[in-house]
């Protein structure tokens, strides 16, 4: 199979891609504060590729002059977290806080429906008691 230009292409960027993104760039390097806590920063890292490219039947001179084609990539860093240590204490500390599943959320707002009824209940006892 001959070589194309996309595959170059392709390869240039998935290069320069591995180049800008490794290890270090989601669990980042330690540091050390002077009463000995560590803190140690994690990052969210999303990628985004797109290649393609078309030979064209053009020919001139006996060389096929007819090839279009691009590639690009998008990277996203996002720092999330610190894993903090102290002695044999470890912690993580989010940022943010973390996305909630459909569960988290019902059970984040049984409280709030729960004093909401208890509200209710009670302003129907007090009108049951006026009458």
């Amino acid at each position: 199979m001959e070589n194309r230009p996309i595959s170059d292409l392709m390869r240039t960027t998935m290069e320069k891609m591995k180049e800008m993104v490794d290890a270090n760039t989601i669990i980042g390097e330690p540091i050390t504060t002077a009463d000995g806590v560590t803190l140690i920063p994690v990052s969210k890292v999303s990628l985004g590729f797109a290649g393609g490219g078309s030979d064209f039947s053009q020919k001139q001179d006996g060389k096929n002059l007819g090839f279009g084609g691009g590639t690009g990539a998008g990277i996203n860093i996002s720092p999330i977290a610190f894993v903090v240590a102290k002695g044999m204490e470890v912690e993580m500390m989010y940022i943010t806080p973390p996305e909630l599943t459909t569960v988290d959320r019902v059970i984040e707002k049984v409280p709030e429906v729960i004093d909401k009824v208890t509200d209710f209940l009670s302003s129907v006892d007090r009108e049951n008691e006026k009458e």
